[in-house]
């Protein structure tokens, strides 16, 4: 389904950031990927989604390569992405109205995706009325009302409190559940990474290469947070990491 092979990606000035990355995500798996802070991660999200192209190597999605951006992957960004000047239907399906939706069609399925991420009875609102977690719930609503056969998050939840985070958490292995979307999130949560990724990919080095790569049975039981295994699976993520640096 996405497929990244080799890739390689430096900036001007001859920097090298990722070198030689390579990895497979089936149709319904989902990816975490973690690494010291300024490693590649956001880079390697960009790769993916076409709004950077790789020195080297190749980014495939459905059999095609990466080269632009492309609706059928859907991105999230840290900063939300929310028009202040809209209100929370409209945000929500302004991807929608971006791929040419009728209007009917496409608040139809943002009012089924706001709902489906706690915010019905929300949607007349502004961005400026509403929490940090709120307005990250908006964009993953909007991501899913496009119906992306990818969906790619930077950060997603690293600026909110922890109960916030654990709530949205949640909603996302229970949208996977319903419509087992698959999904690469970049995080520094180790825990995170161990919730939200089926497969995990750990970046480390300078430039960044794949250092570990760990499978997850565990992911989408609603009692992973509770299983020994998790504790142990974060362990592992951690020595790896200690390890690489």
């Amino acid at each position: 389904m996405l497929t990244a092979q080799g890739l390689t990606k430096a900036y001007p000035g001859g920097e090298a950031v990722l070198e030689d990355v390579s990895f497979e995500l089936g149709p319904e798996e989902t990816l975490s990927v973690v690494g010291p802070s300024g490693c590649g991660k956001t880079t390697l999200l960009y790769l993916l989604c076409g709004l950077l192209l790789p020195d080297k190597g190749e980014a495939t999605l459905a059999g095609r390569p990466v080269r632009k951006p492309t609706p059928e992957a859907a991105v999230v960004l840290q900063d939300y992405g929310l028009l202040p000047w809209r209100t929370v239907l409209e945000n929500a399906a302004l991807g929608l109205k971006l791929q040419g939706a009728p209007r009917r069609k496409r608040e139809e399925e943002a009012r089924r995706q706001l709902a489906a991420m706690g915010l019905a009875g929300r949607e007349r609102d502004y961005p400026s009325m509403l929490s940090g977690g709120e307005k990250q719930r908006v964009a993953i609503a909007r991501a899913f009302a496009c119906r992306p056969k990818l969906l790619l998050m930077d950060e997603p939840f690293s600026s909110l409190d922890a109960m916030t985070r654990e709530k949205l958490q949640d909603a996302m292995i229970e949208q996977w559940r319903k419509h087992r979307l698959p999904w690469v999130v970049v995080t520094h949560g180790l825990d995170e990474a161990a919730l939200l990724g089926k497969k995990i990919l750990v970046l480390a080095g300078r430039p960044a290469r794949a250092a570990a790569a760990f499978d997850n049975p565990m992911f989408g039981d609603p009692e992973q947070r509770n299983m020994k295994e998790h504790f142990e699976l974060v362990r592992s993520l951690r020595q790896s990491l200690e390890n690489a640096g």
